[in-house]
């Protein structure tokens, strides 16, 4: 079986119950939603959804099949063959004494990571990248010791076409 990462965009009207209409899709087909991202989007009473999700392309292509029938859907693509921006933010707390410190410091500013926050022993970082590079930084930061994590889940959007 094909377990691999979907990305994908849902745009919907901006009523009660879409939502629940949606995840229930996923569901009921005994798929988890990795990450669900979900705000207005450019239009009045419009919301933008990107959903993440690890499975088998053929259910996936199943189940954008299904969203495209839920009458309050506009719109659903799915970045798997089409070129994308995707964007991811963490919030992480890290255990940062001593010589540690100028360590994760270090780690920071390779990743171009932000500290937030600073007490006599913690630090607070914030990263943005895609999914492969939050990974990335929380396998670094675990040597230090995480101490809490808060992540947003993925945002995607279409790249511009170039023009030649």
């Amino acid at each position: 079986m094909d377990m691999q990462r979907h990305v994908l965009s849902v745009l919907v009207e901006n009523e009660p119950g879409v939502l629940s209409r949606v995840a229930g899709l996923f569901s009921g087909r005994g798929f988890n939603i990795d990450s669900l991202n979900v705000a207005p989007a450019l239009e009045n009473g419009v919301s933008h959804m990107t959903i993440t999700t690890y499975g088998d392309s053929a259910i996936i292509e199943q189940i954008m099949k299904q969203l495209h029938k839920i009458v309050t859907v506009i719109k659903v693509m799915e970045y798997a063959d089409i070129p994308a921006v995707e964007r991811e933010m963490m919030l992480v707390k890290v255990q940062a004494e001593g010589t540690m410190r100028g360590e994760i410091l270090r780690t920071v500013d390779i990743f171009r990571c932000k500290v937030v926050d600073v007490s006599a022993t913690e630090m607070i970082i914030e990263a943005t990248g895609n999914h492969e590079k939050l990974e990335a930084i929380v396998d670094l930061l675990q040597r230090f010791g995480i101490k809490e994590l808060s992540r947003t889940g993925s945002l995607a959007m279409r790249r511009s076409r170039k023009t030649d």
